[in-house]
């Protein structure tokens, strides 16, 4: 006899219960273990009964701004995935990354009942906290991707340890300054977000007792022009700076292209994140030192693809680290350009 889903979840929950217990920071039980109100999470009877007839799952990847250059690869790994895996997958988010409208729109597929799986990425980790709770006390299955949740009821998260991601460009940075101390000065598009200060935690971690003053982090915001009038500015009153630090991928080519248009290249030292085409073109050109991946691409396949495997085998959701790679002008040509 053919078990149903939430039973084959179950008894998969049941035969590991004494390894779950012990299980790595971010895996949650399987659907199906536990009844609503004891804690747990307990599949939609809607979605159960859609995997159960073969129905083609739903899955939604909401990005906080699809506008941004950034989002290009990660849509391309979603597209990859579904492919893959026989489902349908798109991105969705508000353009101009407003938290409310992002809400908003998650707020409406949850009571629409349309959708199987839910992947959020926010630029305000308070933000998504209640419509997180929302998907998952209505059973939708529910990850973070590109940045965490980590106090919500998020079921995984895939993406790139971001404090850990902010220590590995304080030693690349170190490395790059071999043993020059002096002001360096750190941006970002928005200071205030968790993802900025957890990069911006493990970078001050890295550098300290460096004999290092940082500056910053100061926010660039996200516009091109303004975020150029912002370093402009920011480094005409710190002249004797040895080091521009960009924390994210739009404050860093803003810095790069101040670097250039200032004749400071080769004069002070420029490291930050991301492979986008013009941060390629810094790097190549040897305005900028290196730049740190965080796998876009992979983000957005991980996604898809962890809460798919949920779905159609009860899979257990773990966090999925995509890692940080360091891409200098050596190995440029190896890494696929993010946009």
């Amino acid at each position: 006899m053919r078990l149903s889903l939430k039973r084959r979840i179950a008894v998969a929950a049941t035969l590991g219960l004494a390894l779950m217990a012990n299980a790595a920071c971010g895996a949650v039980e399987p659907a199906g273990n536990t009844a609503k109100g004891d804690g747990g999470f307990q599949l939609a009877d809607y979605i159960s009964e859609a995997v159960e007839k073969g129905d083609t799952l739903k899955i939604r990847l909401s990005y906080h701004d699809p506008s941004l250059a950034f989002a290009v690869p990660i849509r391309e790994g979603m597209e990859r995935a579904a492919r893959e895996l026989g489902i349908e997958a798109q991105m969705i988010g508000p353009t101009g990354g407003q938290a409310a409208d992002q809400v908003a729109e998650l707020q409406t597929l949850i009571n629409q009942r349309q959708i199987h799986g839910l992947a959020v990425s926010s630029a305000s980790n308070d933000a998504l906290k209640p419509v997180i709770a929302q998907a998952y006390d209505a059973g939708i299955p529910i990850i973070s991707f590109n940045t965490n949740n980590p106090e919500s009821k998020q079921m995984g998260f895939v993406g790139q340890d971001l404090v850990a991601s902010g220590e590995s460009l304080a030693k690349e940075l170190l490395g790059v300054l071999n043993g020059k101390t002096g002001k360096v000065v750190v941006v970002s598009v928005d200071s205030g977000a968790g993802w900025s200060n957890d990069r911006f935690s493990g970078f001050q971690a890295g550098v300290k007792d460096a004999g290092l003053e940082i500056v910053g982090p100061v926010n660039t915001g996200n516009e091109p022009s303004a975020a150029y009038n912002t370093v402009e500015s920011t480094m005409a009153a710190q002249r004797d700076a040895i080091a521009l630090v960009s924390l994210d991928c739009c404050s860093f080519t803003a810095g790069a292209k101040w670097l250039q248009q200032s004749g400071n290249v080769g004069k002070i030292h420029s490291v930050g994140f991301d492979v986008q085409p013009q941060t390629v073109e810094y790097l190549r050109d040897g305005v900028v030192d290196l730049t740190i991946s965080q796998g876009p691409a992979e983000q957005g396949y991980q996604a898809v693809k962890l809460l798919a495997d949920f779905l159609k085998n009860g899979t257990e959701i773990k966090d999925v680290d995509t890692g940080a790679l360091v891409v200098t002008r050596d190995n440029l040509a190896d890494v696929p350009v993010e946009g």
